[in-house]
């Protein structure tokens, strides 16, 4: 009986889990990669110029290779809005009357008419609105170098305080020409962008609905 009543739980917290499944943001992984391990020259020339080493030494500091770091400003705002209106109005009427026929007296046609009207109206009216405000700071790591060479970048932050965790994860592939002074880029500049913002802890917990209210919402028809 008691293994009976363990396997009903187990099955229970699985379905519970089902019910009300997190929605799945596709954020490109990994989050890091080291950077590429720097090969030594085989001959040592004593020259201050080491092909495997090389990297300008008056140019700014941006991303460019696997492994480095570049700092992206998430500035999103999305606000879509459509409104349609639709009006229809007709009618129509319909009158006829016989006066006289040949060989019948004008008198006989009192009630020989015919007379008839139709109408029809419609009207609606529809608007749906949609506003998104994303705004906050992340630095990325570059963790691939496409043949044109774009960057493909991904990072993640994690906040914990008490017991409560912010998550913050984000992906995107970056022109290297978009990036700015400093090694920046806007959020707006990055192509195939995937952002993730999401808790964990009691406080993520509390927003959730009860196992048996998501039961009962699964359940009913309405």
């Amino acid at each position: 009986m008691k293994r009976l009543s363990l396997i009903a739980s187990a099955l229970v917290l699985a379905g519970c889990s089902t019910m009300n499944p997190r929605p799945v943001v596709d954020i490109a992984g990994p989050t890091y990669v080291a950077p590429q391990v720097v090969e030594a020259p085989v001959v040592s020339n004593g020259a201050i110029f080491q092909a495997t080493q090389y990297r300008p030494l008056f140019e700014d500091h941006r991303a460019r290779l696997v492994g480095d770091s570049i700092t992206v400003q998430i500035v999103e705002k999305v606000s879509a809005s459509q409104k349609s209106t639709s009006s229809i109005d007709k009618s129509g009427k319909l009158a006829a009357e016989v006066t006289a026929l040949p060989g019948i007296a004008s008198n006989s046609f009192g009630r020989a008419s015919a007379a008839g009207s139709s109408s029809n109206t419609f009207e609606g009216k529809g608007s749906t609105e949609n506003t998104n405000d994303f705004s906050g700071t992340i630095t990325a790591v570059v963790t691939g170098v496409l043949p044109n060479g774009h960057l493909l970048i991904a990072g993640e932050k994690q906040i914990g305080v008490n017991h409560n965790v912010d998550v913050l994860r984000f992906s995107g592939q970056v022109d290297p020409r978009a990036i700015q002074p400093g090694n920046s880029v806007a959020s707006a500049q990055i192509a195939n962008v995937r952002i993730e913002h999401r808790g964990r802890g009691a406080q993520a917990d509390a927003q959730g609905i009860g196992w048996l209210g998501r039961f009962f919402l699964n359940v009913l028809p309405i």
